[in-house]
């Protein structure tokens, strides 16, 4: 299967896809063969996740497995799992074989635990079926559960000529050569060299000799955010994983970062949308209801709580009807001004931009927030020039609306940092949580500073 079509770019068209279910419909293999090959194995997992279950799992059976194991990788998760239900564990092995343990692991740690066992019995290739196991028995979201033991790996007494004949051994099992890591005797990492490195070297030259000391490595046990931190403030392309002794035990490649970067980027939007857990558009309802109900049955409490404290100021109300009719524009602007704040700050946390005390941070944002709340004040006070307001009332809801502004940039920016001091993913700030607690408490200090100032 080629990578992809010359000069041109993949489009699913409704006319392909009936292309693919006649002939399957027919038996018609051959064509069937013919027309898929033409595609990338990311563009023919696109077709199969439009066809139904029946479909899918025929052209998975068709086809040579070293093609469909990078099919059934690009697949949609709830898909790709339908499919390996329809086949057998032999079939499963089969395709694990033809992957990276990367990808290996991940696809076995899909299936049900009893199922798990079984496909791993069927994996002919021992190593395979070994590394594959060590790699599922890391914690999910650690370093080590994202590694491949796919690398080329020398040892430093080495020459650079033997160095060239045991790579090519090892480079046929490594998809891209990002690096090469010279280890010592007791196999931990003293090193990296380049290719380049190898071939300007005189043949006769020690590993030793050439290699670059200066090596970036993570933990095994080290959160998979914080892998994809370090690997894109060094712009690297991959990175050795080691243990407590410096071991090298396998390496993260930028593709799998990607898919961390991607997964997390989705995350944070659902929680600032105010949706709780991993779910989809074509999720059952039951699903998208438990997801989506909880920070709901939360802004209801808001509102019922700006209720109660509207009550409380009723006199004031009364007494200045105008107040009323500013509430929706107080709870927009403190709900607003909240999530800008936090959302600069989740940004700042997840690239480790945040930096200094929580006191400097809190300073610069009133500044901020001072500057913006005063020229969105003058033109509040305008509004009420123009419509022929009480200039009393007009200041009196200005100022009100301005510290309102401050305290709500406060409250956006001071939660994300505790919740992440605490462990708690700063995302959740960005959503519900603070739009809701910062309507109420915008509305109240609202009521209570206008009231003040005109003479309540």
């Amino acid at each position: 299967m080629v990578e992809e079509r010359e000069n041109s770019q993949f489009e699913l068209t409704s006319e392909l896809i009936e292309q693919v279910e006649l002939c399957v419909a027919q038996n018609n293999d051959k064509e069937l063969k013919r027309l898929l090959n033409e595609f990338h194995f990311a563009d023919v997992a696109e077709i199969l996740d439009e066809l139904d279950l029946d479909d899918s799992v025929y052209v998975i059976k068709l086809l040579d497995s070293e093609t469909t194991s990078d099919i059934l990788m690009e697949l949609d998760e709830d898909n790709r799992e339908k499919i390996l239900k329809n086949l057998s564990a032999k079939e499963i092995a089969e395709e694990i074989e033809e992957l990276d343990t990367d990808d290996a692991a991940d696809m076995i740690a899909e299936l049900p635990q009893e199922r798990q066992a079984e496909v791993i019995s069927q994996i002919e290739d021992q190593e395979h079926r070994d590394e594959i196991t060590e790699l599922l028995t890391y914690d999910e979201d650690t370093a080590g559960s994202l590694m491949a033991k796919e690398l080329v790996k020398v040892y430093e007494t080495w020459t650079v000529a033997g160095c060239l004949r045991r790579i090519r051994g090892q480079a046929k099992d490594v998809t891209r050569v990002h690096s090469i890591y010279v280890v010592n005797k007791e196999e931990k990492l003293i090193g990296r060299l380049s290719l380049k490195d190898l071939i300007v070297a005189k043949s006769e030259q020690k590993i030793s000799d050439i290699l670059k000391e200066t090596v970036d490595a993570v933990h095994v046990d080290d959160d998979v955010e914080d892998v994809a931190r370090v690997m894109s403030k060094y712009d690297l392309e991959a990175i050795p994983v080691v243990d407590d002794n410096y071991t090298l035990l396998g390496r993260i490649t930028i593709d799998d970062i990607v898919d961390v970067l991607k997964e997390e980027a989705e995350k944070d939007y659902q929680m600032a949308a105010g949706i709780t857990g991993d779910v989809e558009a074509d999720d059952s309802i039951l699903e998208l209801t438990k997801a989506r109900l909880p920070w709901l049955v939360l802004g209801l409490f808001g509102g019922l709580g700006s209720v109660f404290i509207m009550k409380g100021f009723e006199d004031v109300m009364e007494t200045v009807p105008s107040l009323f009719f500013y509430t929706p524009l107080i709870a927009a602007m403190a709900g607003n001004v909240g999530v800008q704040s936090s959302a600069i700050i989740v940004q700042g946390i997840a690239n480790d931009n945040v930096r200094g005390s929580i006191g400097s941070r809190l300073l610069k944002e009133i500044g901020l927030s001072l500057i913006n709340g005063f020229a969105l004040a003058l033109l509040v006070v305008l509004f009420g020039f123009i419509i022929g307001q009480n200039t009393t009332e007009s200041f009196a809801i200005a100022i009100s609306m301005m510290s309102v502004i401050v305290v709500a940039a406060l409250v956006g920016t001071f939660v994300p940092i505790i919740l992440d001091k605490r462990g708690i993913d700063p995302a959740i700030a960005t959503g519900p949580f603070i739009t809701t607690s910062n309507d109420i408490l915008g509305i109240y200090l609202f009521f209570m500073l206008s009231g003040l100032i005109i003479g309540f």
